[in-house]
């Protein structure tokens, strides 16, 4: 039953990733310029006060560094990007088992 949530749910965030490509690829060609709808800004303008809370709980409960080059350097990336490499692990954790063959375990 975790399998069929894990592959559902990365599913759901790869087709979210696809349509942020498009959205970010149909503004280039029309600005004419490379556009991309960094990860930070869109969390921001989903829920402003999550990403707030993010990085006092991050700096207390892991440690400083982590907050500053790991989840800036996320934050700062392109939403498709970010979304796309969640939607795949998600993906990988529920795919189904290999049938085993014959009597190998």
């Amino acid at each position: 039953m975790i399998r069929f949530v894990f592959r559902f749910l990365g599913l759901v965030i790869l087709a979210l990733a696809f349509i942020f490509l498009v959205y970010d690829g149909t503004k280039s060609i029309a600005a004419g310029t490379l556009q991309m709808v960094e990860f930070g800004d869109m969390w921001n303008a989903v829920h402003a006060d999550s990403l707030a809370a993010v990085q006092p709980a991050i700096e207390r409960w892991l440690s400083p560094w982590v907050w500053d080059p790991v989840m800036l350097k996320i934050l700062s990336s392109p939403t498709w990007l970010v979304l796309g490499i969640v939607g795949s692990v998600l993906v990988l954790l529920g795919r189904k088992k290999k049938p085993l063959i014959g009597y190998a375990r």
